[in-house]
Parts: C-alpha cells; structure tokens; sequence
C-alpha cells in the first residue's frame, strides 16, 4: 500500500505562508474584529417606521386620513411631511397636517380608519 510521504511533484520549493500576527492565536486584534463582526450580524434591522396625516383635494372639496410607510431618513414628524406630501401630490392631494410617526406596534390601530389610504401612498 502506498501512501503520501514523497515529494510534491509539481513543486519542491513550496512557500510556506505564515499568517500576520493579526490572526495569530489569542491575538486582541483578531478578537476585536471577530466581536464587531458579531454585533453586525447580531443587530436588527432598522425598524418599520409610518405616519398618519391629512390631505384634501380641491373642486370639490375632499379629505382623507392615510397611513403611509416611511423611510428611516425620514422617520421624523419634521421630515415626513414632505415625502409625504411628493408622493399624495401625484394624485392632485395637498397634505394638510402629519398627525403623528410612530412603529409597527401602531399600525394595525390604524388600518380600518384610513380604510382605502391604508399604506397606499
């Protein structure tokens, strides 16, 4: 029986390749980057943010209370209204006030009185 003790035939002068001293065994280096590592893929995704609001349209006069899904850029009562008002703008609606930002904990509170405005915006 025959086993592998003999010369590699493709190449005598192999290297040999040390790994840096920042994977050496028990390195602080090598910890610190294994540990961020894990708070990476430990962390959450960023958290489902909506508002609700107000909008009317005009000739004839109409209103209707909406849900909408926000981006997290835009997660605050100050910054909602205006990507609020670019997207209900499209269907001829004026935003007239953002009532409040809140989490997915809120939204199902939320689902039947904006009824057909339901996260449609």
């Amino acid at each position: 029986m025959s086993h592998n003790n003999g010369r590699l035939l493709s190449d005598n002068n192999a290297t040999v390749i040390e790994y840096p001293r920042l994977f050496a065994h028990g390195s602080c280096m090598m910890k610190h980057i294994v540990f961020t590592l894990a708070l990476l893929c430990a962390a959450p995704a960023s958290a489902a943010c909506y508002a609700d609001y107000k909008a009317k349209r005009d000739d004839p006069l109409r209103l209707h209370y909406g849900v909408v899904e926000l981006a997290e850029k835009n997660c605050k009562k100050a910054k909602a209204g205006d990507a609020i008002s670019n997207r209900i703008s499209k269907d001829g609606w004026t935003l007239l006030t953002v009532i409040s930002v809140f989490d997915q904990s809120g939204l199902n509170a939320k689902k039947e009185s904006a009824g057909d405005y339901f996260l449609r915006y």
